[in-house]
């Protein structure tokens, strides 16, 4: 076998750990995230008894630094990097799998910016304290839901897309059978993602509380 050079050597790696912060711990982030909000769909009291847990994790800023915000600048930064040396053919060769390139790396920069808006807004903004009434008071406002919507779509199908692409680059699915669970895989995580970040948005939006029964 050749010598791999150093710099194809490095670049493989960094591809593989770009593919890997995706899924962990940005991926697992936005599912836990996803369910944590999910319980504004069950009262404002639950809501406020979750975030308040969430919002005395010892250490806090170092727990988020290393388990969102250097991963996910890592991510972006690199992905946007592969993003410049690569060429989209869609146009020219309108196939599946060229327009889920374009789409996760239009959905990917839609995400960092969205991400980067939220944590603003919600994490620095609010001074790291979040109450129902607050989130509720924003979501008031028709642009925020909009933006919300788009964000947590783009956020939830790269999530989704970016399963498949893990599977294959670290070797998990190999064959075309497995390729195909694995594309299934992601479009379940993708969509399943979306149905509860809209639901999340909604409920804050129309005060909806659909899980009301939920026993606390």
């Amino acid at each position: 076998m050749p010598a791999v050079a150093p710099e194809s050597k490095t670049g493989y790696i960094l591809d593989k750990l770009q593919s890997l912060s995706g899924v962990v711990p940005i991926g697992a982030y936005l599912v836990d995230h996803l369910w944590s909000n999910s319980y504004a769909l069950v009262s404002i009291e639950k809501y406020n008894q979750v975030s308040g847990e969430l919002q005395t994790v010892p250490w806090r800023i170092g727990v988020e630094a290393a388990v969102l915000w250097i991963p996910l600048l890592f991510h972006s930064l690199y992905g946007m990097y592969i993003w410049s040396r690569g060429k989209s053919n869609a146009l020219s060769h309108p196939w599946m799998s060229n327009w889920m390139y374009v789409l996760q790396r239009w959905t990917g920069l839609l995400a960092f910016v969205f991400i980067g808006w939220h944590l603003y807004t919600e994490r620095f903004g609010g001074h790291g304290v979040t109450r129902y009434a607050g989130v509720a008071q924003d979501m008031a406002n028709p642009w925020y839901v909009i933006a919300y919507l788009l964000g947590v779509t783009a956020c939830s199908f790269h999530l989704g897309n970016g399963l498949w692409n893990f599977a294959c680059k670290w070797g998990i699915a190999i064959t075309p059978k497995a390729q195909h669970a694995a594309a299934w895989l992601g479009a379940v995580v993708g969509v399943g993602c979306t149905l509860a970040g809209v639901a999340v948005v909604l409920g804050f939006h129309y005060a909806w509380f659909p899980l009301g029964g939920y026993v606390q």
